[in-house]
């Protein structure tokens, strides 16, 4: 593969707060927002800057990529939308794939966001679906349109592919994952997965994490992370580290997979419920 164009220094102004440019209605809901939480006595968030942190590594910019998470688009999940893009920019999290239990809308109103702000050359968002099928849950990646649910998994994956879109194989082979693809369904897609998630930041041990690793590595198989965040906070906790580049192509993230290196942090799931209502609680009236 030929080398890409060299990237610029380092800029001496990354990593510091950088002010943006909000929509009129963003705006008004974001000043509604701080006067309620005042009120409650929660201290606001600064909504007109933002921390943007770059991390270079042997003097090229990389950037984490998380393929698995959820916004209040799902129903265990209430992540506001519209708190997203500054996460990402704080974590380095440049490139995510929203995806909502069986539903898709999620990713093209983040996309919107994004727009809006004016930070379509720094954050990258995948719009995907996890779908429930007869038979567990596969993730679909560069949908157009929402997969209904309850189809069979060959089905499902004709639909992901009808829209160009990538089929993800999450939640390694974890058996305590209530929704986890079963077995033979997985015998029978196997030739059809585009990427795997080899690090799941919810398994019921990590042991399930090396496990679907081995499998990608039979196959040759892109290896993805996913946080399968259901907080703001989580968003990020499984990465892929890759050189920086935005992302809008099916092509475009398989090569940045195949480039990057799979990390991340297991939290037992005990732990992490316990995590996600702390969390869910905290983040009341808050940005």
């Amino acid at each position: 593969m030929p080398p890409g164009p060299p990237l610029p220094p380092p800029n001496p102004q990354e990593g510091r707060e950088v002010p943006l440019r909000r929509a009129w209605p963003v705006a008004l809901v974001h000043a509604l927002q701080d006067r309620v939480g005042g009120a409650l006595g929660w201290a606001p968030r600064p909504a007109a800057t933002m921390q943007n942190n770059i991390v270079w590594r042997g003097g090229v910019q990389v950037m984490r990529v998380d393929l698995h998470m959820h916004t209040e688009v799902s129903h265990d999940c209430r992540t506001p939308l519209r708190d997203i893009p500054g996460w990402m920019l704080r974590t380095n999290t440049r490139v995510i794939a929203v995806t909502d239990h069986d539903q898709q809308r999620g990713g093209p109103e983040l996309q919107a966001i994004i727009r809006d702000l004016g930070l379509d050359d720094r954050l990258s968002v995948i719009p995907g679906e996890e779908i429930t099928t007869s038979e567990g849950e596969l993730i679909g990646l560069f949908l157009q349109e929402r997969i209904p649910p309850k189809l069979t998994p060959e089905e499902t994956v004709r639909q992901i592919r009808a829209q160009g879109g990538l089929v993800l194989l999450q939640h390694g082979f974890d058996p305590l994952k209530r929704y986890r693809l079963r077995p033979e369904a997985t015998d029978r897609i196997a030739d059809q997965v585009d990427i795997v998630e080899t690090f799941n930041s919810r398994l019921s041990r990590h042991h399930w994490n090396r496990v679907a690793e081995n499998w990608a590595r039979e196959r040759n198989l892109p290896m993805s992370a996913g946080s399968d965040a259901h907080t703001l906070r989580d968003i990020g906790e499984a990465w892929v580290e890759t050189p920086f580049r935005t992302i809008h192509t099916p092509a475009q993230l398989i090569e940045a997979l195949r480039e990057g290196a799979v990390a991340g942090r297991w939290t037992h799931p005990a732990y992490a419920f316990g995590q996600k209502q702390w969390r869910n609680f905290n983040s009341q009236f808050r940005r």
